[in-house]
């Protein structure tokens, strides 16, 4: 029984320890944060030359008519803007706009890998900003890019 209770706390801990923090939700509140192929290890592991798909839960503490998705990586406290495909969150990535005060939405988008980005440690920033620039959520994951 005690080597199930151990195995099960190392796990949990493993699974946690990539674990994204609020990096200043202003105006809503995160419920999750998920970044495929992120399982295991202290930071996401982010393979150049492919995309990963970036999934947050989040609830605004008020109405926007937009919803605008500002990535940066930040490299020894210096942020490095990363370039979306698609800033716009209410386009493709199952929000639809206007927001509701209250109500919770599953945002998923796709952050492409360049090849040309450099093998670094790196924090991602992803903010999900209303209509007046104020972020609804702010979710920092630690990474490397390999």
């Amino acid at each position: 029984m005690y080597k199930i209770a151990a195995s099960l706390v190392l796990l949990s801990i493993v699974a946690a320890s990539w674990a994204y923090t609020d990096c200043g939700s202003e105006v809503g509140t995160i419920s999750d944060v998920e970044v495929s192929d992120c399982v295991e290890g202290k930071r996401c592991i982010l393979k150049r030359n492919t995309n990963v798909t970036l999934k947050i839960i989040f609830t605004p503490k008020g109405d926007s008519d937009t919803l605008k998705a500002v990535v940066h990586g930040e490299i020894l406290g210096v942020p490095m803007p990363f370039d979306l495909p698609n800033p716009d969150g209410c386009k493709d990535s199952g929000v639809t706009c206007p927001l509701k005060a209250g109500q919770t939405y599953t945002y998923i988008n796709a952050l492409p890998i360049s090849p040309h980005y450099p093998r670094v440690t790196v924090d991602v920033k992803w903010e999900l900003q209303l209509s007046n620039d104020e972020d609804a959520a702010c979710a920092k994951i630690p990474a490397k890019i390999a």
